[in-house]
């Protein structure tokens, strides 16, 4: 929305006009549409539409990176998408620094590899945080040994196996981690000229900050592209929700395993008769023979019940059900 002009504005304009300081010609055509530039030797195979599913995507792995990273670093991570968008590899690959933190993905069954890029000040802090320190970045960057590359290692293959869920409303996959590479230039995965998915992720370590940018090549996404769009996927999202998680959580329900008691009954007795208890002794309970047993599931009165033996071993029988307390 454009800015207000006061009232002395409005009438300064008008003497302008009217004193020919201003061509009234000038504003006629500002209405025009702006014709934007097209590179056809390096068209944009990413619409607008593939760029926003990423994202969806992207925001899905970046919560499960704040959710599953401080069990690691036992600090508070936070995790934003802050930026989507369509560009060559030669313009990636040309802002890298060196050295840099590259881990090489393979996008099985996708065809091709993806790039996950983790900002240097990161893996300096999470190299500190692993080995007892409190997670603060090198004031001078150097380059990274083989001992820290070994811990961000393991981080990296955190961050590879974290891309099956957000994924798994496209397709199912399968990733691996195939190496880390700190030179730019042993990262060549794909042509310069190829066009490129980046999304920017911004990571917060306690107090350290930095980026994360993942590479998506075009050429690895083509047999899905027709999915990266946000009727498909909530659909899927939708369908997945209906049948295959309610038959995940009623199997789990199922299987899981509860205590269950039958209790013949109570009494009470002093600690003197406790300690002075001997073989044979009886012990009166406020309960008769022909007295039902209360059965507990968990801690709850569920059922009543008439003992009695199934083969050699002790047994109760359901004579009723307690549906009063849940």
């Amino acid at each position: 929305m454009g800015d207000v002009l006061s009232q002395s504005e409005i009438d300064n304009l008008l003497a302008a006009i009217s004193s020919g300081e201003l061509d009234a010609e000038e504003y006629k055509h500002s209405d025009e549409k702006q014709v934007k530039n097209y590179d056809f030797a390096r068209p944009s195979k990413f619409s607008k539409e593939h760029l926003r599913t990423l994202n969806i995507i992207f925001e899905h792995y970046g919560r499960l990176i704040s959710t599953n990273f401080p069990g690691y670093l036992r600090k508070n991570v936070q995790v934003e998408v802050i930026n989507s968008e369509a560009i060559s590899y030669y313009e990636f690959a040309n802002a890298l620094t060196n050295p840099v933190l590259l881990g090489i993905i393979d996008f099985a069954p996708l065809n091709g590899n993806v790039i996950i890029e983790l900002a240097n000040n990161l893996g300096y802090a999470i190299v500190d945080r692993m080995l007892g320190g409190g997670g603060y970045p090198l004031d001078k960057p150097r380059e990274f040994s083989e001992i820290e590359l070994s811990i961000i290692q393991r981080i990296f293959i955190q961050c590879t196996n974290l891309l099956i869920d957000p994924w798994k409303n496209v397709i199912k996959l399968e990733p691996k981690l195939l190496r880390i590479e700190t030179n730019p230039q042993f990262a060549q995965i794909i042509s310069p000229s190829e066009m490129t998915a980046i999304i920017t992720l911004n990571i917060k370590i306690g107090s350290i900050e930095g980026m994360m940018n993942i590479c998506l090549p075009y050429i690895c996404l083509e047999d899905v592209i027709d999915k990266l769009n946000t009727k498909y996927w909530y659909s899927t999202m939708q369908l997945k929700d209906q049948t295959t998680y309610k038959d995940i959580i009623e199997i789990a329900i199922e299987n899981a395993n509860i205590p269950i008691k039958a209790v013949l009954g109570k009494s009470a007795i002093t600690v003197n008769d406790f300690i002075h208890m001997q073989v044979g002794d009886v012990i009166k309970l406020n309960s008769k023979v022909d007295d039902e047993l209360t059965v507990y599931v968990g801690n709850i009165n569920k059922f009543t019940a008439l003992p009695g033996a199934s083969s050699s071993s002790y047994a109760v029988k359901i004579t009723s059900i307690n549906s009063g307390e849940e």
